[in-house]
């Protein structure tokens, strides 16, 4: 199978590419320009069999549970709980990455779902409420 049948395969089974990370997409657009390096193409393969079987959700920021869609919009879990953009700023968009993420679990642990209203817009509200307290 050559990239291109790999890269309609991942597109059909994708939602034509709105389920792949932006880093997993530009790989896929690089692939059917045949502008892989041998690096490139050994991590076009894996994605393809990633793909297939299921198993290719890529963690914003290595956080497991953290997603970003092309649009910004960063997902816990699949929930929308923000949208932004750092354009380019790695270590800040990390850091709020992080922080994002350690309010989502403390919703979590005090039984409260994440959201864009709990974990930002009303924030203050739980940030100090502790497990104990919401038993």
């Amino acid at each position: 199978m050559n990239n291109i049948e790999k890269a309609l395969e991942i597109l059909q089974l994708t939602q034509d590419g709105d389920k792949l990370s932006p880093r997993q997409l530009k790989l896929l657009e690089m692939s059917v320009n045949g502008f892989l390096s041998e690096v490139g193409q050994e991590s076009f393969s894996e994605l393809h069999k990633k793909v297939l079987g299921g198993n290719y959700q890529e963690w914003f920021h290595d956080i497991e549970g953290l997603t970003k869609d092309h649009h910004g919009y960063i997902y816990w879990k699949g929930d929308h709980v923000e949208h932004y953009s750092f354009r380019g700023d790695y270590e800040v968009e990390k850091a709020a990455a992080q922080e994002l993420a350690a309010r989502c679990k403390h919703l979590e642990a005090i039984g409260v779902e994440p959201s864009v209203i709990t974990a930002i817009w009303q924030w203050e509200e739980y940030q100090n409420i502790t497990p104990a307290q919401s038993n």
